[in-house]
């Protein structure tokens, strides 16, 4: 059996545990500021999109070397929650200085970071 890791622990993983962090902090700050009835810290809509974000972000192919969804040649989402990730970031984006001004730099300084090649799929042998 695999081993499981904890990818929000493991010092391997400190990028993507980062990312989770911003994201979260978006997703929060979206939710709060457009007044979400049912939030208790998120409402479900949220709630849900928060989670799928997890999930992709835990199943990334770039593993720790991941750039920021902008600059991905790999695009997981589908379409719908690439809408609704889009909308929380264009809203919440500008307000993250404000709030989480370090995680804002760390964002800032991650968006620089040129996105890496795709791994090569193994080759499967010929019949």
């Amino acid at each position: 059996m695999p081993e499981v890791i904890d990818f929000t622990t493991d010092k391997r993983f400190v990028r993507r545990a980062r990312e989770l962090t911003i994201i979260r902090a978006m997703v929060r700050l979206y939710c709060r500021g457009h007044d979400h009835p049912g939030r208790s810290p998120l409402c479900e809509d949220c709630a849900e999109l928060l989670d799928y974000a997890t999930r992709r972000l835990e199943r990334c192919v770039f593993g720790d070397a991941k750039p920021t969804c902008t600059n991905c040649t790999v695009h997981c989402y589908s379409a719908e929650k690439r809408e609704q990730i889009r909308q929380v970031m264009k809203w919440a984006g500008p307000r993250m200085p404000l709030r989480h001004p370090i995680l804002s730099i760390y964002h800032m300084f991650d968006g620089k970071r040129p996105a890496p090649m795709l791994p090569a799929k193994p080759s499967r042998p010929k019949e």
